[in-house]
């Protein structure tokens, strides 16, 4: 339909070029025509030249895909936000009305593969976002993922009468190489139905797909991190349950009243550990969560364990996955720990440039050379072993891949753990 245009214009100024040239052209031969006469042609023989050339550059084919191309991107960049969401009635209905406001749509609807999701436009009345997909064609588009094109109001199948929507375009919205919906444009009169327009909905429709398959992945990654806090929650040591147990059994007889205090503590601790926590908490909580820990340990084992905090009070409200720190802790104690002498624990928690850097240092037994370049790999580790990988794939869930652990040990010297987490609010409120 461009091209047909672009040929209509051509020869409508071939025509009007004729008529002046004739004109002017007369007049030089009679010179009898008024001289007035013969400098309106010529200044219309330069009007219609100058408008020639602007007509070409703003009709011809590149100038027109980069205007697609710019629409396009803008309106998947207005969109991205609402659509990490997923393909949700809310999302839906934003990126409806972002569509709208940038093509000559009249009305612009976002479908699953059962019902109308968004819809924004002319017959917003009527079109009733929720409902089931009426036209034959949208199921054809979604059940064989190919656009169509719907050049009269019978084939959109709207059951109101005075609609004033007369054609559309439905184009598929893919994920994994399947159509999970589809993006409709509305309009008033199927000589809108060029292929500038097809371009378009079919380009936007694949910006919205990568985005839904981008969200699809942030979904999937959140879901990773939450199984593996519920699977190192799931790895409570039983070893340290059976100690902590016996030291309070213990103390009831020796110290009453310290034990009292221990067995609400560890009831209040053990409750923590088994909640399901899928939200990020405050570097002072996490904290606190080791000091609680701590109590049972040193109860234990007395003044063999001593503990330094390095912590700059502002990165306390640094906002980090929960449950992990606690397990490198007691990886310190359960493999760190001598026969005999005092294991001296340093906890560090410090900003480096924009990043929140945590460290657990131990001088205890160390990790044995031919270990330490497999400390990650499954299978390794035994025990609470498990949670440098757990920990590590966390946080690199959580931040990105600049995040994580990195583990330095020398034998029989001491191991230290560096947390690094990349672009921490490290503010109060979780705001640069």
């Amino acid at each position: 339909m461009t091209a047909r245009r672009t040929i209509v214009i051509d020869m409508l100024l071939l025509f009007a070029v004729t008529v002046l040239a004739v004109v002017a052209a007369w007049g030089l031969i009679t010179s009898s025509e008024p001289r007035w006469l013969m400098g309106v042609a010529l200044l219309g023989l330069a009007t219609v030249a100058l408008g020639s050339v602007i007509m070409r550059f703003v009709l011809r084919p590149d100038h027109l895909r980069a205007l697609q191309s710019h629409l396009i991107l803008e309106v998947a960049n207005e969109s991205l936000a609402y659509l990490r969401q997923g393909l949700t009635e809310q999302s839906a209905q934003a990126v409806c009305a972002i569509a709208l406001e940038h093509t000559e749509a009249a009305a612009v609807a976002i479908t699953d593969r059962d019902r109308v999701l968004g819809f924004a436009g002319l017959g917003q009345d009527h079109h009733h976002v929720g409902g089931p997909i009426l036209t034959r064609a949208t199921r054809e588009a979604i059940y064989h993922n190919e656009h169509r094109i719907l050049p009269a109001k019978e084939d959109i199948g709207c059951p109101e009468r005075g609609c004033l929507l007369r054609a559309a375009i439905v184009v598929p919205l893919e994920m994994r190489d399947e159509a999970c919906g589809t993006l409709k444009f509305y309009y008033t009169t199927p000589r809108l139905l060029n292929e500038t327009q097809v371009t378009m909905a079919e380009g936007l429709a694949k910006l919205l797909s990568t985005q839904l398959e981008l969200s699809e992945l942030d979904r999937q990654t959140e879901l990773a991190c939450r199984m593996e806090l519920k699977a190192l929650q799931a790895q409570i040591n039983p070893h340290f349950l059976f100690n902590t147990i016996n030291t309070i059994a213990s103390l009831i007889r020796t110290d009453p009243p310290r034990a009292r205090v221990l067995l609400r503590d560890f009831a209040s601790f053990y409750r923590r550990t088994l909640e399901t926590s899928d939200e990020l908490v405050p570097l002072s909580s996490e904290l606190e969560y080791v000091r609680t820990y701590l109590t049972f340990e040193q109860a234990r084992f007395g003044d063999r364990i001593e503990i330094v905090e390095e912590v700059q009070p502002n990165v306390l409200e640094v906002r980090v996955p929960a449950f992990i720190v606690q397990p490198i802790v007691e990886n310190s104690i359960q493999h760190g720990m001598r026969a005999e002498g005092t294991l001296h624990l340093r906890v560090v928690a410090l900003q480096e440039g924009e990043d929140l850097i945590l460290r657990v240092e131990d001088d205890g037994l160390g990790i044995p050379a031919h270990k330490l370049p497999r400390i990650f790999e499954p299978g390794v580790g035994k025990g609470l072993g498990i949670a440098l990988t757990n920990v590590n794939d966390r946080l690199k869930g959580y931040f990105g891949s600049g995040s994580g652990l990195e583990v330095e040990s020398v034998q029989d010297v001491g191991t230290s753990v560096t947390f690094r987490i990349v672009q921490t609010p490290l503010e109060a409120g979780g705001e640069r």
